[in-house]
């Protein structure tokens, strides 16, 4: 369990520094995994070499705890700024719309009757 456990956040660091570079907007995340990657490929190494699994498991258990906190908050901010570009968009496209939909409303009366 304790090696899945390792395997496992490889596989996390592995797939967050793939999704990091798909933001090109979001540099900082993306050198913020960058960093996350190759320290855990270098206590990782240190791990096997030293085959004392259990205890360094629980270090990086300790050490990611933190991080996974800190790129949390910044997946907020970022999902606010993204809200807060598309909502203007959205209320554009609404009101676009209701102009639409009252004209349809308004001539299909006169076909109902």
């Amino acid at each position: 369990m304790k090696f899945s456990l390792i395997v496992a956040v490889v596989v996390l660091a592995l797939a967050q520094g793939s999704f990091a570079e798909e933001l090109p907007t979001l540099e900082s995340i993306s050198r913020y995994f960058e960093e996350i990657r190759n320290k855990m490929t270098q206590e990782l190494t240190e791990i096997i070499q030293k085959q004392d699994l259990a205890n360094h498991a629980q270090n990086i258990q300790t050490q990611l705890e933190p991080l996974a906190a800190k790129f949390q908050e910044q997946l907020k901010t970022v999902a606010t700024n993204v809200e807060e570009q598309i909502q203007p968009m959205i209320q554009d496209f609404q009101g676009q719309i209701q102009p639409l939909l009252r004209r349809l409303v308004e001539q299909a009366k006169p076909v109902t009757n």
